[in-house]
């Protein structure tokens, strides 16, 4: 099984961070683009059991954009937060109650466009400290955690065709459900990114 380890031992922070450094360098960010808002999500990363895990959310049926999907907490970048860093933790704040100073910046990876217009930065953060999760209501109904190890495996994802509302129909990636939910779309490619760029996945 491919796993988050290297030479037998859980990958370090240090070495996630050299790795998303690298990454980096070796993909540009996307011009700027003054159609697309910017945004920012969170991908929250945990030691659980001596085995890395990334932390979702499931949004409610009340959000206006992607009702009832698995998501990283973020959100659109607002003139206040400074940065993209600041969005994604100050959303996660808002949507899970996850304190800023009990995340550890690990580095980022390249910003996607989305469907709904706008240039996502994902944000990859350990969360270091225990917290109490406290869910938007409005926003979250549940949060939950996949290994990393599970979501490395190609057998546990695949491309399907998605028909968008405005009727185009184009290639998605779909995990197989894990803890009753399904991993998919835009947060399903930004997880996949993130195993490729620690040299996990093909």
């Amino acid at each position: 099984m491919i796993s988050a380890r290297c030479n037998g031992k859980l990958l370090s922070e240090e070495e996630i961070s050299t790795r998303l450094a690298h990454n980096a360098l070796l993909h540009d960010q996307p011009e700027f683009d003054m159609n697309r808002r910017s945004a920012a999500v969170l991908v929250p990363l945990l030691c659980i059991d001596n085995e890395w895990r990334l932390l979702y959310t499931r949004r409610t049926d009340q959000v206006p954009h992607h009702k009832g999907q698995v998501s990283f907490p973020g959100g659109a970048y607002e003139a206040q937060d400074g940065d993209l860093v600041q969005t994604a933790l100050r959303e996660s704040c808002e949507e899970i109650g996850l304190n800023p100073a009990g995340v550890h910046i690990l580095g980022e990876l390249k910003g996607m466009p989305s469907v709904s217009d706008y240039l996502i930065t994902p944000i990859i953060g350990r969360i270091t400290k225990p917290f109490a999760v406290r869910l938007s209501e409005y926003e979250v109904s549940r949060v939950f955690t996949i290994p990393l190890a599970w979501l490395a495996e190609p057998k546990h994802r695949e491309m399907r065709p998605y028909h968008a509302p405005d009727g185009r129909v184009f290639d998605v990636i779909f995990y197989q459900p894990f803890d009753g939910e399904i991993l998919w779309g835009a947060t399903a490619y930004m997880t996949l990114m993130f195993l490729r760029a620690l040299g996990l996945t093909d």
